[in-house]
């Protein structure tokens, strides 16, 4: 298929999809019956297509672009695999692979970079947030699935894998970069004083068991004498919510820190515990476009509570609970189910 005729279809199907989904999450028997209306014409344009087009249209590749469109305009995590891929995918979970640092999204229909794991191979490459990634081992990441893209990533260790770069703080010209994958190290909390009573904790990652780090380095700067406390979330975009719940407990002894709703999950409040706070003293948390996930919503709880000034960039916009949704014939939607 001609290419530029291709992506006409696939941004066509893909605004096409995408209001079917809204119509039908919106709910309600009228806008159900409007979603409906518009995949009838979905439908009909895919006939014509297929009827009318000069030559017979690769409907795969098409299909495929819409499907993956459509979830990345209501998920940039999302993921569509076909039951091949979902395989190779649940055996990659399983097994101890090395892998590059990077962490992804959707953007542009290409694969994004979020930030990179400070220390790992794709840090050291200077690899960022906003950076795109083109090609993964010579394979285009247009309209791949996310899930796939981190699968590409890992493999054996002392491995490499090129990639193509677009560089979003270095013009517009994609690079060619080769990573060596290996066993990542999860970077410890650091803490140390900076002068006038007032001490620093970095946090890079929220693994679990990251926030009794910070516990245990709270109490260290109170012996050293500190009064106020910056707390570094920059580039922390690895972790899990529990983690990014349990550290905002540490500085809140009363309140609401988040809550987890979807659809079909009911509403799941947490709210912090006052025998696990640790830091009553004034707070000032650092963001920036690389904080996500559990860093995200620790530094969302202590803004909305206004118990920390947040300072900083906005962050990255992700913070939800995902789900493998299997299909009929072994494939899988990798989707936000609450947030």
């Amino acid at each position: 298929m001609h290419h530029r005729f291709k992506l006409v279809i696939v941004a066509l199907s893909t605004i096409l999809l995408a209001t079917l989904m809204i119509g039908t999450l919106l709910g309600g028997s009228e806008d159900t019956q409007d979603a409906y209306r518009h995949f009838a014409v979905y439908t009909e344009v895919i006939s014509r297509i297929k009827s009318d087009y000069v030559e017979e249209p690769d409907m795969k590749s098409v299909t495929l672009g819409a499907l993956n469109g459509l979830l990345e305009s209501v998920d940039p995590y999302a993921s569509y695999l076909s039951a091949e891929q979902y395989k190779q995918y649940l055996a990659s979970k399983n097994a101890r692979n090395a892998a590059t640092g990077l962490i992804l999204s959707r953007r542009f229909g290409y694969v994004g970079v979020v930030d990179a794991i400070p220390g790992s191979p794709a840090d050291k490459a200077g690899l960022t947030t906003g950076d795109v990634l083109e090609t993964i081992a010579g394979v285009a990441t247009r309209d791949m699935p996310l899930a796939y893209a981190e699968m590409l990533l890992e493999g054996a260790p002392g491995t490499t894998i090129e990639l193509t770069v677009m560089r979003v703080r270095r013009g517009t010209e994609a690079t060619k970069v080769a990573l060596i994958r290996e066993p990542l190290k999860l970077p410890a909390v650091t803490a140390e004083m900076k002068g006038d009573g007032v001490g620093l904790i970095k946090v890079p990652t929220l693994e679990a068991g990251k926030s009794r780090q910070v516990a245990a380095k709270l109490s260290e700067l109170t012996k050293q004498g500190a009064q106020k406390l910056v707390l570094d979330l920059r580039h922390n975009a690895h972790g899990d919510a529990a983690e990014g719940i349990a550290l905002a407990n540490l500085f809140l002894d009363k309140g609401l820190i988040a809550y987890l709703q979807g659809q079909k999950h009911p509403k799941q409040d947490f709210n912090a515990d006052p025998a696990k706070s640790a830091w009553a003293q004034p707070l000032v948390v650092l963001t920036n476009r690389g904080t996500a996930g559990g860093a995200e919503i620790a530094a969302n709880a202590l803004a909305e509570s206004k118990r920390a000034e947040v300072v900083g960039e906005r962050t990255y916009g992700d913070a939800a609970l995902r789900k493998a949704l299997t299909m009929d014939d072994g494939s899988a939607v990798i989707l936000s189910v609450a947030k």
